[in-house]
């Protein structure tokens, strides 16, 4: 199936459910085994801080938000590190708000303590400056995750007032320039989104040339201007999402921890995760973060994520063999 053209994509992103599910997910599912075989991959993650000074309209973790906030000083996050990697697992992926306070040099230690423990580490840490990318990349970060979240400079403008959307795009760039690989994407179906936003957005991660999808549809956060819109996003456009990402460009990889029909399970939901799985997604998340703290990060409501034993009972259903990344 070729997608080449914005009408190829809008043409995808239209079609009946029933067709959808009948050609382009099979079509999607089998380019992502052709590429990646009978695997799902599994990544660790570590959200080190929810402290954030922006004032994202979507965010549940924007500035002033009443939720309990935390910051692990690098030493806590390394002996929960240790322990996964005991677990065989080989890939971390470190997330955080823009919390300017948890000092550059401190993550820096934490980079280092990482890689000395084998791992591969992608990090999502916001906006920086280009010199700190570098830094970054030569301390032994190979991916950086950034999401440009919405296409369109107007919608981004007003949904992230903190920034500006020249500034995420020039990020972007410094990123790639810096030698690390670059994970984005967006918020799909976010109130008053368009179809044609929705293709564009799907066009930018194309141009930007991504190594990760990491896409979910819009879910409210208590207590954000956004959440008063309306909400959450439709789920089908999100699977059509993934597989027009999957026939685009085959060799990433797409977030399989996705939402579904029990809102209560959050992004560990099972047919959630297997509807995914089915449209070509093919990465898990496993938490490592204490059961508190991982409530406490939540820029979506229910962001519930899980850990191993999630992982292994989605592959057990989906008849895939579990890739931890170790060595």
């Amino acid at each position: 199936m070729n997608i080449q053209t914005k009408q190829d994509v809008l043409d995808i992103l239209s079609l009946p459910e029933a067709v959808f599910w009948a050609q382009v997910a099979p079509a999607a599912r089998k380019t992502c085994q052709d590429h990646f075989g009978n695997t799902l991959l599994v990544t660790a993650m570590l959200a080190y801080t929810n402290i954030c000074k922006n004032q994202c309209l979507y965010c549940g973790m924007r500035a002033g938000n009443p939720i309990p906030r935390y910051r692990i000083p690098p030493a806590e996050i390394l002996s929960l590190s240790q322990q996964a990697k005991l677990d065989g697992l080989g890939r971390m992926f470190l997330l955080a708000g823009e919390d300017r306070n948890y000092g550059f040099d401190h993550l820096l230690q934490l980079v280092s303590g990482l890689r000395q423990q084998g791992y591969s580490i992608a990090l999502g840490a916001g906006e920086l400056e280009a010199s700190q990318y570098q830094e970054l990349h030569d301390a032994g970060v190979e991916e950086y995750v950034l999401k440009f979240e919405m296409s369109h400079p107007d919608s981004f403008q007003r949904l992230n007032p903190s920034t500006s959307y020249a500034k995420r795009m020039r990020c972007a760039h410094w990123i790639k320039e810096a030698g690390m690989k670059l994970a984005s994407g967006n918020i799909v179906d976010w109130p008053g989104q368009t179809l044609d936003e929705l293709a564009d957005d799907i066009l930018l991660m194309k141009e930007l040339e991504i190594s990760w999808a990491p896409n979910i549809p819009y879910l409210p956060a208590a207590n954000t201007p956004l959440a008063l819109e309306g909400g959450p996003g439709n789920f089908l456009l999100n699977n059509k999402e993934m597989a027009i990402l999957r026939l685009m460009l085959p060799d990433i990889k797409i977030t399989a921890q996705q939402p579904g029909i029990h809102p209560k399970a959050g992004l560990a939901d099972k047919t959630g995760n297997q509807n995914a799985i089915a449209c070509g997604a093919n990465l898990l998340f496993c938490d490592l973060l204490p059961d508190a703290q991982a409530k406490a990060f939540r820029p979506i409501d229910q962001r519930h994520v899980s850990g191993l034993a999630h992982c292994e009972e989605i592959a057990q259903l989906t008849g895939l063999t579990l890739d931890l990344g170790g060595v």
